[in-house]
């Protein structure tokens, strides 16, 4: 994957020039920060110390790059457990039967769950250390972040191209050299853009993963979560609009450090066989290829992580019998056939013993009703949304020169925390006596609309130069237009959004049916506000309950409506 265009042959020249002189403050800067936020990281530190957070907003640089620092390395771990999620499962039949239910069930679990479970594990496997807590706060925010980019690399690897597969099978690339010179190449810009939805809608879950309680006491890390949550107890409306500042300069710096260079760099691998019409730019990327020597150390880190991974795979030239596919061993299938059939009748054995003994029959049906509710609130919005966002996702991906412009707007949208408009509601509601079954709903795709703009963006920008060209050539206009070129170009990338947006909508209704504000409490009928509340009383049984039906509706829903689809988006509608 290296590429000559990103380090010029004037790169391999000794010496440097101005421009490297330029950067390097900038790139020392950033190291500099980086080493200290991860100092700060690792300090000794006992359950129970106080570590105070301070509502000046003057300590909000330092909590913004303590935030941000724990959102970048969710960020790396999202990308590894992606990658190897997307290739078993796009590449395994007997894995895929596996993982991909696995993954529905794991992203309609609320982050509160995992946090809940692990950070007493973290805190025992780092003793004595802040590394404890900071892992526990890094793993609730990757739980936020990768089931979205698992799913956009699997679809990807799902919808590859025919001809660029019968080029590798001619070629005789192995399976390692197939991902990482091809699979992962054509993957890359809906997976840059929804590592962006990743990274914006993480900022939802910095509050519940930095204000962390453990053996009934609360450990609020340094950061902007914390800082919001001490807004939000305190009321301080002034707080907080400093809280949104922060975030909003720390965006406008990631997107302009890091993801604009990436969107800009990642155009090269878009299908077609013509350059495009009007490729996205990066004022940092036309830096950084007039450079000398930070291009010669950023070629020498690419091929020496390039061998390494070479090395760990002990690749071939491709050419043996190895780079071969075997055929499935029928054999093998039918253990594993077996030994999932095995498990699946423990597991439904089990639990059928639960509700007998704990939750009974009569309660089980009353919240699959509930389910029912928040279900048609989910496709309602998801509706909704889709009318509204696919339309301007295509027209901003069909244009750079705007998606340059509002790619920050749109990071930093995504990236609001949308609990903070729950007061709001619950005033307006309560003040015009309205109907919470109603008028709660649009609070649980606040968060989550964003999944289908970016990815249908995604979806937009990789469309080949030539199919365009090819669509202005032939007139296509009106409803043709849009049912034979621009829906079919972008349904794949349609399909991840939808099915991640759905996911979170079903997180999301747990707090957006339920919401307080002071003595004001509003609840709307669903399976979300049964979960709340048996959450605040202490019902264990009945939050298990709640939470199981959740997960059989969100797999039901992906199996028999989103899974279609994926197989009509591999089949029939992309390019």
């Amino acid at each position: 994957m290296l590429d000559k265009r990103f380090f010029p042959r004037q790169a391999v020249a000794a010496g440097g020039n101005r421009w490297d002189w330029a950067l390097l403050p900038l790139v020392l800067a950033v190291l500099f920060a980086l080493a200290w936020g991860g100092s700060q990281m690792v300090r000794p530190y006992q359950v129970g110390e106080a570590m105070p957070i301070s509502l000046d907003p003057w300590v909000l640089p330092y909590y913004l790059l303590r935030t941000t620092l724990r959102m970048f390395l969710a960020l790396a771990a999202s990308l590894v457990f992606s990658c190897i999620f997307a290739t078993l499962a796009a590449k395994y039949r007997a894995a895929e039967r596996v993982l991909v239910p696995v993954l529905d069930i794991l992203q309609s679990i609320p982050i509160l769950g995992f946090l809940s479970i692990t950070v007493t594990g973290f805190i025992a496997l780092f003793p004595g250390s802040l590394l404890g807590v900071e892992c526990a706060a890094i793993f609730a925010i990757f739980t936020s972040q990768a089931w979205n980019m698992a799913f956009s690399l699997y679809q990807s690897l799902r919808t590859v191209p025919a001809e660029l597969r019968e080029a590798a099978a001619v070629f005789q690339l192995s399976g390692w050299q197939r991902f990482w010179r091809l699979e992962l190449p054509f993957a890359m810009p809906g997976l840059l853009w929804n590592m962006m939805m990743s990274m914006s809608g993480g900022w939802f879950f910095v509050v519940a993963s930095e204000a962390i309680s453990v053996s009934n006491q609360s450990i609020k890390l340094p950061g902007v979560g914390s800082y919001i949550a001490m807004a939000i107890e305190a009321r301080d409306l002034r707080a907080i609009g400093w809280a949104i500042g922060g975030m909003l300069v720390g965006i406008v710096l990631y997107d302009q450090l890091f993801f604009r260079p990436l969107i800009a760099w990642a155009d090269k691998f878009r299908f077609e066989e013509s350059g495009g019409e009007d490729a996205p730019r990066s004022w940092l990327l036309t830096w950084l290829r007039r450079t000398d020597r930070l291009q010669r150390i950023g070629l020498g880190i690419a091929r020496l992580l390039e061998r390494s991974l070479l090395v760990l795979r002990r690749d071939h030239d491709g050419t043996s019998i190895k780079a071969r596919p075997r055929p499935p061993h029928r054999a093998a299938e039918r253990v594993w056939d077996a030994a999932l059939a095995a498990a699946v009748l423990l597991a439904v054995g089990w639990l059928l013993r639960f509700i007998h003994t704990e939750v009974g029959w009569a309660e089980v049906l009353h919240v699959f009703v509930l389910g029912l509710y928040t279900l048609a609130r989910v496709l309602v919005l998801i509706a909704l949304a889709a009318l509204a966002w696919v339309p301007f996702g295509i027209w901003v991906g069909m244009n750079p020169r705007w998606a340059g412009r509002l790619q920050g707007v749109a990071q930093f949208l995504a990236a609001f925390p949308a609990n903070l408009m729950f007061p709001v509601a619950v005033l307006f509601i309560a003040r015009w006596h309205l109907n919470p079954n109603v008028w709660l709903s649009p609070l649980m795709v606040l968060g989550t609309q964003w999944y289908l703009l970016f990815n249908v963006i995604a979806g937009a920008s990789g469309v080949p130069t030539e199919l365009r060209h090819a669509a202005r050539n032939l007139g296509l206009s009106g409803w043709l237009r849009w049912r034979r070129y621009l829906l079919p170009a972008v349904f794949p990338s349609f399909v991840t959004g939808a099915i991640t947006a759905s996911g979170g909508s079903w997180n999301a209704s747990i707090v957006a049916e339920y919401v307080s504000w002071g003595n004001t409490t509003l609840q709307a009928d669903g399976l979300g506000s049964y979960i709340a509340h048996m959450t605040a009383i202490g019902d264990f049984p009945r939050i298990a309950l709640g939470i199981g039906v959740m997960c059989v509706f969100v797999m039901a829903l992906n199996h028999f409506v989103w899974r279609r689809l994926y197989e009509l988006a591999e089949n029939r509608m992309h390019f």
